[in-house]
């Protein structure tokens, strides 16, 4: 596990799960888990200090019930990206990094639900273990980043993002 997102295993590691209300927050907290990696959820109402005294290696955002663009959604301390933590964003939570950094976020007339590939164009530190181009996975938005932020890779996409 070198040269991960999560890095080596170990006692030292501690991975935040940042729950914005999806159903999924508590699998993604098991899988890190199931990696020997600690993991904890978190509420995504803490402050960025609150993120820092927690000393995360890395931060997951999970996906959340609603589009990032509805008014009242949930949010993050946008300080929470100057923390030098790497930081994955799941659906929503990619969603919200994109917006929350300058990206474009607009609904699709079609949704992605069910069973879904995703097709990884850059593997990068996060997918370089993965061992095909192409993964299954289980999505529910109706959401896609329409252009990502300056300065930020686009990794894996699906035919509806």
């Amino acid at each position: 596990m070198d040269d991960t997102f999560f890095g080596a295993a170990g006692a030292d590691k501690r991975i935040l799960v940042v729950d914005f209300g999806a159903q999924y927050a508590q699998l993604i907290a098991r899988r890190v888990r199931e990696a020997n990696v600690y993991s904890e959820i978190v509420s995504h109402e803490l402050d960025a200090e609150s993120f820092a005294d927690l000393k995360p290696s890395g931060i997951i955002f999970s996906g959340g019930p609603t589009s990032v663009n509805i008014e009242g959604a949930p949010k993050i301390d946008p300080a929470i990206y100057d923390l030098g933590v790497p930081i994955l964003g799941i659906c929503y939570g990619a969603q919200l990094i994109a917006k929350q950094n300058g990206g474009s976020v607009e609904g699709n007339e079609k949704g992605e639900y069910g069973r879904t590939v995703v097709n990884v164009n850059e593997s990068g530190i996060l997918l370089s273990d993965f061992e095909t181009s192409t993964q299954q996975v289980w999505m529910s938005h109706f959401d896609s980043i329409t252009s990502p932020p300056e300065g930020a890779a686009v990794t894996a996409s699906s035919d509806g993002s």
